[in-house]
């Protein structure tokens, strides 16, 4: 069965280990004979031969080294600069009317309760026009964010298909924290080269800035 799955600014992956053991009462001698706790020495895995059709690879290596999702990330990097400039924007011009408004009725600018109730209406009325907009804003961003996630999935998948043509594979599978496979299945590099290639070739533009 083949797994694939998304890591954004977007792939959480789940670890789950639990073992149980009967608590058992210990007497004094008993403790004095207990072994020193030692730190978990972590053991690299042996490659040998395979005798399976199976492979897989790391998505992680795939969302750092793959172009398509450097892309998003510069495309994501100026929607986030444009969405704190508008923000910013909006703060600055709604804090100088505020202050004009305090200001006009220090100096006694106001020459009726109307005028001065005019003046804090209009100013709500853009604070609500600037909250209205940045949500927009966000909404567009987090709107794009899923189509990019989507996109990838899609380009992966496809990629993989047509991968898997001429090698028969079994299955091709992501690796996920907690499971183990010989090294010599990876595939991770020749995936990430595959992507790569197919989407240079496609954007042109791209392919030449490198």
């Amino acid at each position: 069965m083949k797994k694939t799955a998304l890591a954004a600014g977007a792939l959480a992956l789940l670890l789950a280990a639990a073992s149980c053991s009967e608590k058992k009462e210990a007497t004094p001698a008993a403790d004095a004979q207990k072994a020193p706790e030692t730190a978990t020495v972590k053991v690299e895995s042996d490659t040998f031969e395979p005798t399976t059709n199976i492979r897989y690879y790391y998505m992680d290596s795939v969302m750092v080294n793959y172009d398509l999702v450097k892309t998003f990330n510069e495309t994501n990097l100026r929607t986030m600069t444009e969405l704190q400039n508008a923000q910013n924007s909006r703060e600055k011009e709604l804090n100088q009317l505020a202050s004009n408004i305090e200001q006009k009725m220090r100096n006694n600018g106001y020459l009726s309760e109307a005028s001065y109730n005019a003046d804090v209406a209009e100013l709500n009325k853009k604070q609500q026009s600037a909250q209205n907009y940045l949500a927009s804003l966000q909404s567009k961003a987090q709107q794009e964010a899923l189509g990019q996630q989507q996109e990838l999935l899609d380009s992966i998948d496809n990629f993989l298909a047509e991968y898997n043509r001429t090698r028969h594979y079994d299955a091709i599978l992501l690796y996920a924290p907690g499971e183990h496979f010989n090294p010599a299945l990876d595939v991770t590099e020749d995936i990430v080269k595959g992507l790569n290639e197919r989407y240079l070739k496609s954007h042109p533009s791209i392919a030449d800035k490198k």
